[in-house]
């Protein structure tokens, strides 16, 4: 695995649970918006935390902590994701993966493979916007692939997306409302750089009602 990051505890990344939070090296994605340019861009990468360190972290956080999140980068680029999920669960952990939904094969590998507990994917875009967001030419079959299979697999999850000002737009909105029909949960979420999103209160209030109607919980971050 290559390790980008360790948090060692968060409150925030796994709903309801205190966890670690495992940053894998590498995306496919180069979105406007990214939160961590430093596990993306080659030229930004750190040195990597060797697997053998983070597993001895957590062998000694049993009982401690209830679970890991998996986070990037795109974990699922990683070639020996499941095995090193499989043994994260088999050190008593609930594991969460959080994904951008390009790799739909693998997300349904790894879902059955019962080693996981809580999927959470960025929706990033409408398909007309998608390449726009994402910075790359994305197959939007495999988004709503991943969509499907991970509101049938019975895993906990949710789906979430990033705001920017282009996507406050009500065409666009309901788009990603229609991506969304029937999903358990739905964050909206912030950009952190203003210049990308003129945040305006009462419409990202506006959004969420509407994503209300068709998503069972849904809430602003």
């Amino acid at each position: 695995m290559r390790i980008g990051g360790l948090l060692k505890t968060s409150l925030i990344d796994y709903p309801g649970k205190i966890v670690a939070v495992i940053f894998t090296q590498g995306c496919n994605f180069r979105c406007l918006y990214c939160h961590n340019p430093e596990l993306v861009y080659p030229d930004k990468f750190k040195e990597l935390i060797p697997e053998k360190e983070v597993l001895s972290f957590l062998e000694k956080r049993k009982g401690l902590l209830e679970g890991v999140s998996i986070s990037g980068g795109e974990p699922l680029l990683q070639p020996d994701i499941e095995s090193f999920t499989e043994k994260i669960a088999q050190m008593g952990f609930l594991v969460k993966i959080d994904t951008n939904g390009s790799f739909p094969n693998r997300l349904r590998k790894l879902i059955n493979s019962g080693h996981i507990h809580y999927v959470a994917m960025d929706i990033k875009a409408p398909e007309n916007q998608y390449t726009e967001i994402a910075g790359v030419k994305v197959d939007f079959w495999k988004i709503r692939e991943s969509i499907r299979i991970i509101m049938d697999s019975g895993v906990d999850y949710e789906f979430r997306t990033t705001y920017v000002t282009q996507l406050c737009k009500q065409k666009a909105v309901l788009a990603l409302k229609r991506l969304v029909k029937g999903a358990k949960r739905y964050y909206i979420q912030r950009s952190n750089y203003p210049v990308l999103c003129n945040y305006n209160p009462d419409r990202f209030i506006q959004i969420r009602e509407t994503m209300k109607e068709e998503v069972r919980f849904c809430e602003i971050r």
